[in-house]
């Protein structure tokens, strides 16, 4: 019997093998694409179980197949990509179950504007949204651990997530949250699967503890392999397997829902934009802006702007406010381009407080204090449209690229890299010499606050050099990264493109440990193969999307 009509046998959700969808699911968001064989949509946690019993079942009957989760599709890693079954949350396991004063229940296949819609009715949100924000669903920022432009202040979705529903390799679904030293000895004492997963979990963690201490990347955001330093806190006696499963991507088990912490937002919001021309005094600016604490501070490059001057109408259309308004309010910024000023980076800092006129006087200590030390063109937004024209071309920018550059297609591969942000007037320069030697058009925008960038080449990946430009500008820009101290991945995790990098960032006795945590959950290997762990560059390379 097919594989569809097995599993239509216990499935009340859809099971769909049709060319169109195939074709669909074969891509996200990278510069990959894999055809999965089959695409199959659960209707409840049911579904879920007897889809993972099910698939064990046939493992170990010798049949090829393995599960892969996938919310909205929107990685840049090709984590939601593969050549067996495609488990897509978004279409019915999609509710907000309780909102209550400051935590949300969810299940993964919620999108994120939907969420936050809600949340925000009780003066609540999830702040560690990434820019794909209108896109992106909630299990998907599980998954990857995301973060965005409010991480400078309230940290990545790692900080917000409470507990979390898992189905295990058994086809049972597990309540995974922090524990204390003696709840933990119960769960270990307990004679089945979920026993031995504490047990030999806590086992590899405290024999190791200090090895992971030490492999921690000391960043202030890393989505790169598998967070065995978090999970264990000595001096607070609590061990939390929540801090495993978050970033992992899947690969552990299915996640079917989650209990979120929320915060309260502040009510206004000021930019104050500044245009530097020479990264020479970004160190000295860096420690003057964050010394005021501001709750983001966020770049774009000199090419994301260009192409948001081109692209004007567009990002018009995409702030939906008074349209001659921002248009006339742009015309400065659209000025520095005509007349040859064209900053190198442009930096927007956002300083929050419960009225508008406490978030000015916010922004205007700040650029008092740099009007004394620099000599910089700067700015602050008086509005909330104002500051949202800044806001979406540096939430856009990828997007942007992707829809309207002919003959080039975006190609991310070196996109999310992350260093301590003290070291960036050391670290771009060189960074920026790398990029030079292979003379490709490319945006870089990022979280400077954190020293977190996103690099987007734009490449013809059917030129026969396409591959070995990926292969050794990857090496030599992680090479660079690794040297200052970074992370090769600060929120888009490893996926198919980084997992062959691993040993590279981690090493071969860390990267065993990795391989280790896979076994003891998935032994088999039936949950999302080839991300985090048995990735190799031949597979990553010889999927990469041509047709585009």
């Amino acid at each position: 019997m097919a594989i569809k009509e097995e599993i239509k046998n216990f499935f009340k959700g859809d099971v769909e093998d049709y060319a169109e969808i195939l074709e669909k699911y074969s891509r996200d968001a990278s510069l990959f694409k894999v055809r999965p064989r089959i695409v199959v949509f659960p209707k409840g946690v049911d579904d879920v179980k007897n889809l993972v019993a099910y698939t064990a079942r046939a493992k170990g009957a010798g049949e090829e197949i393995s599960l892969t989760a996938r919310s909205a599709g929107t990685d840049m890693s090709g984590g939601a990509l593969t050549e067996s079954v495609i488990v897509d949350f978004t279409k019915y396991i999609n509710r907000l179950k309780e909102l209550g004063p400051n935590f949300a229940v969810v299940e993964p296949g919620m999108f994120y504007r939907d969420f936050d819609a809600e949340t925000l009715k009780k003066n609540l949100f999830l702040p560690s949204y990434p820019a794909s924000r209108e896109l992106c669903a909630v299990g998907g920022m599980v998954a990857n651990n995301s973060g965005g432009e409010k991480t400078l202040s309230y940290g990545k979705t790692e900080d917000y997530i409470e507990e979390l529903k898992m189905v295990l390799r058994d086809g049972n679904e597990y309540i995974f949250k922090k524990l204390t030293f003696s709840e933990l000895e119960a769960k270990k004492a307990i004679n089945a699967l979920e026993g031995e997963i504490y047990r030999k979990t806590y086992d590899l963690i405290s024999r190791n503890y200090d090895l992971l201490k030490k492999a921690k990347p000391k960043v202030t955001k890393n989505s790169s392999g598998y967070y065995l330093w978090n999970v264990l806190d000595w001096d607070k006696k609590t061990f939390d397997l929540t801090k495993l499963i978050v970033g992992s991507q899947g690969t552990l088990g299915l996640i079917t829902e989650i209990k979120f912490r929320l915060v309260q937002p502040e009510s206004a919001s000021r930019l104050l934009v500044i245009f530097l021309k020479d990264l020479k005094p970004l160190a000295t600016l860096t420690e003057t802006i964050l010394k005021y604490k501001p709750e983001s501070f966020e770049s774009y490059d000199d090419n994301t702007f260009r192409l948001a001057i081109k692209f004007l109408p567009e990002i018009l259309h995409r702030i939906r406010g008074s349209l001659l308004r921002i248009a006339l309010g742009l015309l400065p910024e659209a000025w520095l381009l005509l007349s040859g000023g064209m900053p190198k980076l442009v930096l927007l800092a956002e300083f929050t407080a419960k009225t508008p006129e406490e978030a000015y006087k916010k922004a205007l200590a700040v650029r008092t204090e740099l009007k004394k030390k620099f000599k910089l063109r700067t700015r602050i937004t008086k509005s909330d449209e104002e500051g949202r024209q800044f806001w979406v071309i540096r939430r856009e920018s990828f997007n942007l690229l992707r829809q309207h550059v002919r003959g080039l297609r975006t190609a991310p591969f070196i996109d999310d890299l992350s260093v301590p942000a003290y070291t960036l007037p050391e670290f771009l320069p060189k960074l920026y010499a790398i990029l030079s030697e292979y003379k490709l058009l490319y945006t870089i925008a990022g979280h400077v606050g954190d020293g977190n960038f996103h690099i987007i080449p734009l490449m013809n990946l059917k030129d026969p050099r396409a591959k070995n430009i990926i292969l050794e500008l990857s090496k030599k820009v992680y090479g660079l990264t690794l040297a200052f101290g970074g992370s090769i991945t600060a929120e888009h995790n490893d996926g198919i493109i980084r997992t062959p990098f691993l040993k590279q960032a981690y090493g071969e006795e860390v990267c065993g440990l990795f391989e280790e945590t896979k076994k003891i959950f998935d032994p088999e290997g039936i949950f999302n193969p080839g991300k985090k762990v048995g990735g190799t560059l031949d597979y990553a390379l010889s999927h990469l999307d041509i047709e585009k």
